[in-house]
């Protein structure tokens, strides 16, 4: 996961993930989403004003698919929520 120092350094993207878990309580399975962190590249060794250009759009991009993938997550958890609840009244 791209931590504080390696997000300086490096290109993350944040993307959803769904998953599905069993619920023994109501006797459904249930979506989840989840938000992860998948590190990019890494720019080591820049020097120059072209490195600080790169690492800026780096940062940018990565606080875009937060806040976006970050925004998915909430409202399909939501849903998720929802459709899960409505199924279990119905058992």
């Amino acid at each position: 996961m791209c931590s504080a120092l390696s997000g300086v350094l490096s290109g993350c993207l944040f993307l959803p993930q769904s998953t599905t878990r069993y619920d023994p309580a109501c006797g459904i399975l249930e979506n989840h989403m989840t938000l992860q962190a998948y590190q990019v590249a890494a720019f080591g060794g820049c020097r120059n004003e072209g490195c600080a250009e790169l690492l800026v759009l780096a940062g940018a991009v990565s606080a875009a698919s937060f806040v976006v993938s970050g925004s998915v997550v909430v409202v399909g958890e939501v849903v998720y929520w929802l459709e899960a609840k409505g199924r279990c009244m119905v058992r």
